[in-house]
């Protein structure tokens, strides 16, 4: 009895100590579903963390994934710029990425889990909430059903700020506003993002601690020109690069007031 007893433990020791030999960069990867080799334009790269450094957390969709690399480039030696390890999506799905997240990366089987907090995190919902899809991704504005309606979008971010201010107190949090919808895109109505928009101001008002990013007006005069074509949500290189420097720029507003 005792050699089993004994064998057993060993067997149990072996395993936690397999478990416990996954690195944080190794877990990165697995929420990320991408490596090195296949993140086009670098947003997902693990980040080392700097202890010396304050910490930045971007969450958004595939705007912010575009300006990411800019905004990382703009604060290097200033602050750690880490994003969400997927396209943030709507705003319903918030907190479940943000608990995948933190649960996975703070994993105590980690041997170099995360041990930092967030200093400023960036957040935007907004442009799949509007989005009108068929079976469930296809985007038709014609046939298919609205994401979230402005109740429902009102709500979510009630949710989510809730979230924050329950989660991670000690950090500053900045709402970035949806950026325009142009005129002939297949799933979404020109006009909308304004309306959400509006709704976000709506629930900001609540939360005066909360800053607000306006990329919303920064990008709308120069939207033609910054488009990746008519129709497109999009944005070319110029508008990217401008938004990066214009995301780059607030936050770094907010990390000075630390």
């Amino acid at each position: 009895m005792f050699r089993f007893l004994s064998t057993l433990l060993i067997i149990l020791i072996a395993a936690v100590s397999v478990q416990a030999s996954q690195t944080a960069e190794e877990a990165w990867y697995g929420i990320a579903l991408r490596n090195k080799e296949n993140d086009k334009n670098k947003a997902f790269l693990y980040i080392e963390n700097n202890p010396a450094l304050p910490n930045v957390l971007i969450y958004g969709d595939s705007i912010s994934i575009a300006y990411t690399p800019i905004v990382r480039g703009l604060l290097e030696g200033e602050a750690n710029v880490y994003r969400l390890h997927v396209n943030g999506g709507f705003s319903a799905s918030f907190i479940e990425k943000m608990d995948t997240l933190h649960e996975t990366m703070r994993d105590w089987k980690i041997k170099d889990r995360w041990a930092h907090d967030w200093d400023v995190i960036q957040v935007n919902v907004g442009l799949h909430d509007l989005k009108y899809v068929v079976n469930g991704s296809k985007l038709d504005k014609e046939n298919g059903e609205q994401v979230a309606s402005l109740s429902e979008y009102e709500q979510n971010l009630r949710d989510i700020f809730a979230y924050l201010k329950r989660e991670h107190p000690g950090a500053k949090i900045v709402f970035a506003l949806t950026t325009p919808v142009p005129e002939g895109e297949r799933g979404r109505h020109a006009g909308d993002a304004k309306r959400y928009n509006e709704v976000a101001l709506k629930v900001l008002r609540d939360h005066p601690e909360i800053a607000v990013n306006d990329l919303y007006a920064f990008t709308v005069g120069h939207h033609e020109h910054w488009w990746t074509r008519p129709g497109n949500v999009h944005f070319n290189p110029e508008g990217i690069r401008a938004q990066g420097e214009a995301v780059a720029y607030k936050l770094k507003e907010l990390l000075r007031e630390e």
